[in-house]
């Protein structure tokens, strides 16, 4: 009697750790009713989103999976999870007695382990309003178990099977088989090797510490055991664990996407809802015109380069890494290190390849990009300088770079000044863009009337307001920088304006268009003529002007023109370059404006970040060409003086100017200065 009574609490005690001991996978917090708990209920979808070519970029939904039929991937990848969840899936009916007892057994020596069923844990994770598994009390367990037994009453073993792995968390709030393989692996359930679904199926037990991305070696070890359970379960081959044991674990880059673009899903997400389709609910398609190898190589440029300017002598601002090591901004709009922007879009469609809109979507998702409202500084001049050759100035007319003196309508002057204290005098056109000198576009500004450039500035697709002041021709009015960049696509397209696109299609399950956005019509914002000769002169920016850096990353093979941008606080920073393929521009600057550091300028600081992923983007790549429209006219100039070369000029002062047919040295005689007495100037 006594040691009947001595042995029976230790019996008692097992069968309670039992009933307390049910699995951890995918516990999820209570949530709306799911109905009964035997039932297999849909579960959510995401929305998948790609890059133009068929490379994953994301996700969008309240949860990332994709439901797959289990006829659809290979018989190991369940027979993984079988062999070590539930080793006797096809023999009980929802409740394992001999796993019971088993379990029982080993409490008595205390080796705790649990003994539910593919079934019970199906119950648990589909229907956690009903069966919540952090509840350890016997109830929870009870009714779990009656659950698991109505459930296999109404469904056979392949529904169930099918459900358990399409409702699995993964950790990073990837759900399913099919959102592991491919965040994990980089490709779909269906391609999955062995040795992956063994990976996967050792992760039930805590997605986090077997997480094969974070601990491959833990994964690993519990990947080789879950084979060996495989093997020992006649389910494969001695040989084929062994063979599989020996692969080396490989996860995919990036959590499988084919670039870092969380601002781009943003976008799209915004865009297709605006447009009624409900992709948060999941299930559709998103085909966007994203270049990932261009979108990597933004990320990565712009990462690099504000890390660097962090480490820069006399750098006297928080850095990324002390803002992350203290936490102090995360999931904030603004943050109190540097910050930057990048944009690219192909031209001639205004399709967006690639968008940055912060260092760290995570730390904060603000989209400086779409956004932020910045002033471009000198980048602006390009505008300025278009409205100049339109209204008849020549390339390599006289201009002054002097000291002047602007009266404004408070009664106040405006002095504009240039970043090096000081001024050159009379220089061609061509050189005052080329050294970004600030009298001159405050003179031309001024000259033409501010109207005449502002609507010139919107035609070329600026939309945020332009204030009729001086200051504006050298960027003082703020500009979004996704409209500012596709402006320069006016250039590129020989005077023909675009509005920036980044959706192609968006296909609900069936594969069904059910949303393609059309392209605008493309709209002549420039002559063709004027808009070749002013990128022609942004050629010298970048040749021998303010954005000389950018041939430290882009070799001499690729054409590029370009606009550096200052602010006169050192606040922002910018540069914009054209190629015959791309138009790119760069920003950097903190979300509370304020001087990066003294002397910054944007062709140092902004420059290197477009050429840098363009270089990446160019490797292995042959540029397109330019070629000059009808109605231009050529002459080999001295570079000093503007004026036709003689025999005394030396060759390296000696280059082709372009001119509009009948403004050009020796044609009827032009004064240079007849532009600022046009009828629509003030």
């Amino acid at each position: 009697m006594s040691a009947t009574l001595t042995r029976r609490p230790a019996f008692t005690r097992a069968a309670l750790l039992l009933l307390l001991a049910a699995g951890s996978l995918g516990a999820q917090p209570p949530q709306a009713s799911t109905g009964e708990p035997w039932r297999i209920v849909p579960l959510t979808q995401s929305t998948v989103v790609y890059a133009r070519d068929g490379a994953m970029l994301g996700e969008i939904g309240r949860q990332v999976r994709t439901s797959v039929s289990l006829r659809t991937i290979p018989r190991y990848v369940p027979n993984a999870f079988i062999a070590v969840e539930d080793k006797r899936f096809y023999q009980h009916n929802g409740v394992d007695v001999v796993g019971i007892a088993g379990a029982l057994k080993d409490a008595v020596t205390g080796d705790v382990r649990g003994a539910s069923t593919i079934t019970q844990l199906l119950v648990g994770n589909m229907h956690p309003d009903a069966i919540d598994r952090r509840d350890r009390s016997p109830a929870r367990k009870l009714r779990e178990q009656k659950a698991a037994l109505e459930m296999e009453r109404h469904y056979n073993k392949e529904q169930i099977l099918e459900a358990f792995l399409n409702t699995l968390d993964f950790g990073h709030g990837w759900f399913g088989i099919d959102a592991a393989a491919r965040h994990y692996f980089g490709h779909p359930a269906a391609q999955l090797t062995l040795a992956e679904a063994a990976s996967l199926a050792s992760m039930p037990k805590s997605p986090v510490l077997y997480d094969p991305s974070r601990h491959p070696d833990r994964n690993r070890e519990r990947r080789n055991t879950v084979l060996a359970l495989m093997a020992e379960q006649g389910m494969i081959t001695r040989a084929q664990a062994d063979a599989a044991m020996a692969e080396p674990l490989r996860t995919a880059p990036n959590g499988g996407m084919a670039a870092t673009a969380p601002w781009v899903l943003d976008v799209v997400r915004i865009q297709a809802e605006r447009a009624g389709v409900p992709v948060r609910e999941g299930g559709y398609r998103i085909v966007t015109t994203i270049d990932p190898k261009l979108q990597q190589a933004a990320v990565d440029a712009l990462a690099e380069q504000t890390a660097a300017i962090e480490k820069r002598p006399g750098y006297r601002h928080a850095t990324y890494a002390q803002a992350k090591a203290k936490n102090t901004s995360a999931g904030a709009r603004e943050t109190s290190y540097l910050q930057g922007a990048v944009v690219a879009i192909e031209p001639s469609t205004g399709e967006v390849r690639a968008l940055v809109g912060g260092r760290d979507y995570e730390d904060s998702p603000f989209d400086r990009a779409i956004d932020a409202q910045r002033q471009p500084g000198s980048s602006f001049k390009p505008i300025v300088y278009a409205a100049a050759v339109a209204a008849g100035l020549p390339p390599n007319a006289p201009v002054g770079d002097t000291a002047i003196a602007v009266p404004l309508p408070n009664g106040q002057l405006y002095r504009p000044e240039n970043s090096d204290d000081s001024y050159l005098g009379i220089i061609p056109l061509r050189e005052a863009l080329a050294r970004s000198r600030n009298p001159v576009a405050v003179q031309l500004w001024t000259q033409l009337g501010p109207d005449s450039v502002i609507a010139l500035a919107r035609r070329m697709g600026i939309r945020s307001p332009i204030a009729p002041y001086p200051s504006s021709a050298i960027g003082a009015s703020v500009v979004q920088p996704l409209d500012f960049v596709t402006a320069y696509a006016t250039f590129a397209n020989l005077g023909v304006a675009v509005e920036p696109r980044f959706v192609t299609k968006v296909e609900d399950r069936a594969g069904k268009v059910v949303w393609a956005p059309a392209s605008p019509p493309p709209q002549l914002a420039l002559d063709p003529r004027v808009a070749f000769i002013v990128r022609d002169m942004m050629r010298d920016v970048v040749d021998r002007g303010t954005a000389t850096s950018v041939r430290k990353w882009l070799p001499a093979r690729v054409p590029i023109a370009g606009k550096t941008g200052t602010t006169n606080d050192n606040a922002d920073v910018w540069f914009v370059g054209v190629t015959p393929d791309l138009v790119m521009g760069a920003w950097l600057g903190f979300d509370k404006p304020k001087t990066i550091t003294a002397g910054a300028v944007g062709g140092t600081l902004a420059a290197p970040v477009v050429a840098q992923a363009l270089g990446r983007w160019y490797a292995g790549r042959e540029p397109a060409t330019w070629s000059p429209p009808a109605g231009l006219v050529t002459m080999e100039l001295d570079r000093q003086t503007g004026l036709p070369a003689d025999a005394a000029t030396p060759p390296e002062r000696r280059y082709t100017e372009y001119f509009i047919d009948g403004t050009q040295p020796g044609a009827q005689k032009f004064d240079a200065w007849s532009i600022f007495r046009h009828p629509g100037a003030r």
